[in-house]
C-alpha cells in the first residue's frame, strides 16, 4: 500500500482543509510545521496592531476553533495529525506573541522559540503529544510549546 500524499489526502478547495492547511503552507514538502509557522506572520503582523484584549481573544478564538479544524480534517484524511495540518503552529505562534512588541527582532526570535520547542518537545509537550488525541490532542502540544514559548520571550523582551 502506498503513502498517500497530503495533496491526495486534503482538498485545499474545502475551506477546513484550508484552513487547516495554514492556508496550503502545510503542502510543503519539507517542513511543513516550519511553513505554517511562517504562514501565521502575516497574520500576526495585522493581529498585532490590535488593543492586548482583543489580540488575545483572537488568539483564543484561533486556538479554540483550532481543535475543530484538526480534528475535522485529521478525520476527513483518516490520519491522525498528519504533518501538512499546521493550524496548530499558527495558534502556537500567536500564543508565543502575546504582549510581546511587534519587531522583526521579536518575530525571529519568537519564531525560533517555538519551533525550537516544537520539534523537541520537551516535558509537558511530549507527555500531551503521545497521550492526548483529536483535534484537542493536535492543538494541545503547540499550546503548550506556545506558552513555553511565550514565557521565553518575556524573558528577553
Amino acid at each position: 500500500m502506498t503513502k498517500k500524499s497530503a495533496s491526495e489526502l486534503f482538498n485545499i478547495k474545502n475551506p477546513v482543509h484550508f484552513l487547516a492547511l495554514g492556508f496550503g503552507s502545510g503542502l510543503s514538502p519539507k517542513a511543513p510545521g516550519t511553513m505554517g509557522t511562517l504562514a501565521a506572520i502575516p497574520l500576526y503582523l495585522l493581529c498585532s496592531q490590535l488593543s492586548l484584549n482583543a489580540f488575545i481573544a483572537i488568539t483564543i478564538f484561533i486556538s479554540i476553533i483550532g481543535i475543530w479544524i484538526c480534528d475535522k480534517a485529521s478525520k476527513d484524511a483518516g490520519v491522525h495529525d498528519h504533518g501538512a495540518i499546521v493550524w496548530d503552529e499558527i495558534a502556537g505562534f500567536f500564543i508565543t506573541m502575546i504582549a510581546v512588541p511587534a519587531t522583526w527582532q521579536s518575530i525571529i526570535v519568537g519564531f525560533i522559540f517555538f519551533r525550537i520547542l516544537d520539534i523537541a518537545k520537551p516535558w509537558p509537550i511530549s507527555i500531551a503529544d503521545k497521550k492526548v488525541g483529536g483535534g484537542f490532542g493536535i492543538m494541545l502540544d503547540d499550546i503548550i510549546a506556545g506558552i513555553l514559548a511565550c514565557v521565553l520571550m518575556h524573558s528577553v523582551f
